[in-house]
């Protein structure tokens, strides 16, 4: 379980609050997906939730934010590496530089937790084909595309095995079949009990993925609840994001005074 109770959090130099207020719990096997406009708090939202603000970012933070009920302020990074992973939407932030192979940048990960070499050749193998990337593992991580470099990232994370999943727009960069292979993956990882936070433009992908819809609005929780509740709201899209498909299709069909079998009342 990740939770925020009353957190509000400023980046060191910052005088205004980036986050204010934040209530929010994510239940072990739950997808949680994390909407909002840009500037609107997503990506400090997920630091937060990671422990990496303000572990490692700095900056203050009011109020708690909590791992399986464990607080994260205190924990060492080590411990907190195992408890909750962080994708970025870049993952050239995420690359260690220091590897010549795929196979070895997922194993990284890992081999700096202390384990054996065994374990640690055995989660290697696991995230690369949760991603269907076996293909990649003798390839040189500074020559993949976009794409690739980011299911790479995310298979890094996954090979460390936390307990919980926090993503910042995980498929910024991947195609159609990029994304699905990353879906499957998180909806599979939520069957072993994981708790998933998920911030994405690609409401489709949401709408699908999804029992829970969070929007954020100026740094503050704007709406919240079941995901075909918050994404078939007429109103969502003054929050600057764009509906899934299938919510618009039905409005254009109302619009024309047509009716469908079985379409969205």
């Amino acid at each position: 379980m990740l939770e925020l109770r009353s957190v509000s959090y400023r980046y060191p130099g910052y005088a205004r609050l980036v986050l204010s207020d934040v209530n929010l719990r994510i239940a072990s096997g739950e997808i949680v997906g994390l909407v909002g406009r840009n500037e609107s708090g997503k990506s400090t939202l997920c630091l937060v939730a990671s422990g990496l603000a303000p572990g490692s970012v700095g900056g203050v933070l009011t109020g708690e934010v909590l791992i399986d009920s464990m607080p994260t302020r205190g924990l060492r990074p080590f411990d907190l590496a195992q408890r909750v992973g962080l994708v970025f939407q870049n993952p050239n932030t995420q690359r260690s530089g220091v590897t010549a192979t795929v196979f070895e940048e997922v194993a990284l990960g890992p081999v700096n937790l202390g384990l054996p070499v065994a374990d640690s050749v055995e989660r290697t193998r696991w995230a690369l084909d949760t991603l269907k990337i076996e293909d990649l593992a003798d390839r040189d991580p500074a020559k993949l595309s976009g794409g690739q470099a980011q299911l790479v990232a995310i298979a890094s994370i996954l090979a460390m095995r936390p307990a919980h999943l926090v993503l910042d727009e995980p498929t910024a960069q991947l195609d159609p079949e990029g994304t699905r292979l990353v879906g499957q993956a998180l909806t599979a990882l939520a069957t072993t009990g994981s708790a998933l936070l998920v911030a994405e433009h690609k409401t489709d992908l949401l709408d699908r993925l999804c029992s829970r819809v969070v929007a954020v609005d100026g740094g503050a929780i704007a709406m919240d609840g079941p995901a075909a509740s918050v994404l078939g709201d007429p109103n969502f899209e003054r929050l600057g994001v764009e509906r899934p498909a299938r919510y618009r299709i039905a409005d254009e069909i109302s619009a024309a005074g047509l009716t469908v079998p079985g379409a969205i009342p």
